[in-house]
């Protein structure tokens, strides 16, 4: 196991004030605190070569739960080993093992280029000549950099600036990398990019990667196992599509027809969108099946084309933030 987390638990003291400039003097001498719990006793392990999508909702605790794991913040209580080490503890040493892309916050340096925090890290963990300039060559090709990394980085789109973070965390080859909102300001085409990068990588270096994001096509796309955190606590570890199979009970279809359509009706079938030529439909697959719906439609109408796909993964995240 390349992490092993063990009923880690996390809380934060807060203090509570009224409005106004007596209360802002009164909160001087005498405060009100409160304690929040951010992690309320989590446990999981990760493999080396999985990729993990972390996610939860604003406040759920898999921000603390990363930083906590990056050797940011000490728990109050737990049993935390990634990559045989302690990640608060042996910080100088952890570090240099893993690779970290906050896509709210930039690790380059501002007025300079790219290319120049690339050298720096090339000396900072002592990455030998002929390794550097095959993998900053090998990735700035792939991620569509090359144009832009001798810009400075105050210069760079958002999209650009997140593809160079992505190269300045993997050049020392770390087993493991925390990804925090990695495709933040990234066309369609550009995901797409970065996440055939990603999978590259992982493929090819057996890299681990964690990622936390709200962009459940990432999350489609990058991980096969998906760990859920509500409220400081895990409310789902397993495969992602072991939950697909458990709140899919419906199928999105989609149907082009050669005539007019003018009525339609079918049992446990929900119109989405309706058009003179197109329908989109929700069939509760516990009513009818698939197939039934496929035949309806064959028989009574002149079909031109048909799709069936699940629903967007963000409808099943919401049915189990409800439950």
């Amino acid at each position: 196991m390349i992490i092993h987390v063990k009923d880690l638990k996390k809380s934060f003291k807060t203090y509570k004030r009224g409005e106004g400039l007596l209360e802002a003097l009164k909160s001087l001498f005498s405060r009100k605190f409160t304690t929040k719990e951010a992690l309320k006793g989590i446990t999981f392990d990760i493999a080396e070569g999985e990729i993990v999508g972390l996610i939860g909702p604003n406040g759920a605790g898999k921000s603390t739960a990363i930083k906590v794991l990056s050797g940011l913040l000490w728990p109050d209580s737990g049993e935390v080993i990634v990559t045989g080490m302690i990640p608060w503890k042996n910080r100088v040493k952890y570090v240099a093992n893993i690779g970290v892309v906050f896509g709210q916050k930039t690790q380059m340096l501002w007025d300079l280029p790219p290319i120049d925090s690339f050298y720096m890290d090339k000396d900072l963990y002592s990455i030998p000549e002929p390794q550097f300039t095959q993998r900053m060559k090998e990735m700035t090709k792939m991620l569509e950099v090359e144009e832009v990394m001798k810009s400075p980085v105050r210069e760079l789109s958002l999209g650009e600036r997140m593809r160079c973070e992505v190269i300045n965390a993997l050049l020392h080859q770390p087993p493991l990398v925390f990804l925090d909102e990695p495709t933040i300001g990234l066309d369609v085409i550009a995901k797409d990019t970065f996440r055939d990068f990603i999978l590259n990588v992982n493929k090819k270096h057996k890299t681990t990667f964690i990622v936390t994001t709200h962009d459940m096509q990432d999350i489609e796309k990058l991980c096969s196992r998906i760990i859920i955190i509500n409220h400081g606590k895990i409310i789902y570890d397993g495969a992602l599509d072991e939950i697909k199979k458990k709140y899919f009970t419906d199928k999105h279809i989609e149907v082009k027809f050669g005539a007019k359509l003018e009525k339609f009706e079918f049992k446990g079938c929900k119109v989405l969108e309706k058009q003179d030529y197109l329908l989109k439909l929700e069939l509760n697959t516990r009513i009818a099946k698939v197939q039934e719906l496929i035949n309806y439609l064959l028989k009574n109408f002149d079909v031109a084309d048909i799709t069936v796909a699940d629903p967007p993964i963000e409808e099943i995240i919401k049915k189990i933030y409800k439950e």
